[in-house]
């Protein structure tokens, strides 16, 4: 029982309710002195109504008393005994996780890979880089091996880039085998993803809008998933929202009611925990922390300034990672527009960057992701679609431009960092209007940001060549609307040209 007289979530629970949290310690990087951020009196808001993680398990635990409990493997002191063997993964694909580098299973791996193998539904949460996708994917794997038949698990995620990420992870696993697979993606010709899939691919990695539309317009193509053995859903708290829901419905509904259903997320949100109170009542739940948390090995820091002079100081951060040792970082920025806006300034200042945001084509989107992950440049501009999965292991600062407006969205965001076990670094700009906001990410995650300070001269030092790459910024962003707004005219006429075209036709041809 819990000190507030509820019952605690059952699974695994590596810290338990009363584990202090951390504070993180000081990174000697002769920074001056740090202080916390001023306080206001906004405290009385009420952050759960932000959908934010539900911190009394009263209402999970009441129906999920069959779940599995087990001790914490963080406090075991064996952990180094723990292997992939160990657990259960056969000998070829051990060796597979040897020639990637993969020795010892990780605390969610060791949690969520016997369950799997078990047969059991699972719901895991673990920190971002933590190594979710090879608890599901090594099991799967295994699992397939045995059996292998047509589209055996399918896996669904909300963003483009990391459905392409989770392939590659399964093809780098599956390396041992032959593997078949198909990516079904928004962006991309329709007509060649429905070719994959009618192949009967092993695994299918999908975000749900684009293979909700194949499956409804091809009956052929939707009986292929009749024997799907698994469904994963990963980054599980944003497919569980709204927003999804209908595509969801309509996909589960071409999938066999006998299969193993896989739930992974960072954090564990009231979507997730009444799923599991209501529809997974057996399953295992593996919860490496209560709440939220960041990286143990995350340095978050928070620059306070003027909202005027924000870009002045992104500047001056991103045209120093050479002499503060960083090898890339990613900037989250708010909106699409803001995100093209920067993009521009910091082109105009030949400070080299690629953006990443849902206006971009996919062919610009992956070309863009292809050369920050390469090395070809190294400052990646980005909305929230770049928050989640993403893996990319020379990222050492992520900047939050412009703070989420969801908290719980700032722990994906600079999960991008310190990830496997790596350091890594945050920075946040805060303006004047930002105070509540950080005050909320701040109770959230159970510890304070530290203050970074800039010298003031310094920065100061490009506010006439920052001020003017603005203005010409501003000019050819103007420019740029005017003729984005006279092509979509001219596709509008030429569609209803068509459209009309077509009318007559069918008219004309009627009896």
């Amino acid at each position: 029982m819990s000190q507030d007289g509820s019952e605690e979530t059952a699974g695994i629970t590596l810290f338990s309710k009363q584990t202090k949290k951390r504070r993180r310690k000081e990174n000697g990087t002769g920074d001056a002195a740090r202080q916390p951020l001023p306080s206001t009196n906004a405290d009385s808001q009420d952050v759960e109504k932000q959908e934010l993680p539900v911190t009394s398990n009263a209402e999970v635990a009441a129906t999920d008393d069959a779940a599995e409990r087990q001790a914490p493997a963080s406090t075991s002191g064996q952990e180094n005994a723990v292997t992939f063997r160990s657990l259960g993964i056969s000998e070829w694909l051990d060796r597979v996780c040897k020639s990637l580098g993969m020795v010892r299973p990780t605390e969610v791996q060791r949690g969520c890979i016997p369950a799997i193998l078990e047969g059991r539904d699972v719901l895991g949460t673990a920190h971002t880089g933590s190594g979710k996708t090879a608890a599901f994917a090594l099991p799967i794997l295994q699992r397939l091996a045995q059996e292998p038949y047509g589209v055996f698990a399918l896996v669904l995620t909300p963003t483009r880039e990391l459905a392409m990420q989770l392939a590659d992870q399964f093809r780098a696993l599956g390396s041992g085998m032959s593997l078949t697979d198909a990516v079904v993606i928004g962006g991309l010709d329709m007509q060649t993803q429905a070719k994959a899939l009618a192949q009967r691919p092993h695994i299918v990695v999908a975000t749900p809008g684009r293979l909700r539309d194949l499956l409804s317009t091809d009956t052929s193509l939707a009986e292929g998933f009749n024997r799907a053995a698994f469904l994963v859903l990963d980054e599980a708290d944003r497919l569980l929202e709204p927003t999804f829901e209908a595509e969801l419905r309509v996909i589960a509904s071409h999938l066999p009611a006998q299969r193993q259903t896989l739930f992974f997320s960072a954090t564990l949100t009231r979507s997730l925990a009444t799923l599991q109170a209501s529809g997974l009542r057996d399953a295992f739940l593996f919860q490496a922390y209560e709440g939220l948390e960041t990286a143990l090995n995350l340095r978050e820091d928070y620059i306070f300034i003027p909202a005027k002079v924000r870009e002045l100081y992104l500047v001056h951060m991103l045209e120093s990672l050479e002499e503060r040792s960083i090898r890339s970082a990613i900037v989250f920025c708010a909106t699409c527009r803001g995100c093209h806006m920067l993009s521009l300034l910091l082109a105009e200042l030949r400070v080299p960057s690629v953006a990443l945001h849902s206006h971009l084509t996919q062919g610009r989107r992956l070309a863009a992701l292809h050369r920050f992950k390469s090395g070809g440049v190294p400052i990646l501009l980005a909305t929230d679609v770049a928050s989640r999965g993403l893996d990319i292991p020379t990222v050492d600062l992520v900047v939050n431009y412009e703070l989420p407006s969801l908290p719980r969205d700032y722990v994906h965001r600079v999960g991008r960092t310190a990830r496997a076990g790596r350091g890594g670094w945050a920075l946040s700009l805060v303006t004047q209007y930002d105070v509540d906001l950080v005050q909320h990410i701040e109770r959230l995650i159970g510890h304070q940001l530290e203050e970074f300070t800039l010298e003031e001269a310094q920065v100061l030092k490009g506010i006439t060549r920052v001020y003017s790459a603005k203005r010409e910024v501003a000019v050819k962003a103007l420019e740029d609307e005017s003729r984005d707004d006279k092509h979509r005219q001219l596709i509008k006429r030429k569609s209803g040209h068509q459209k009309a075209k077509r009318s007559q036709a069918a008219a004309a041809s009627s009896p």
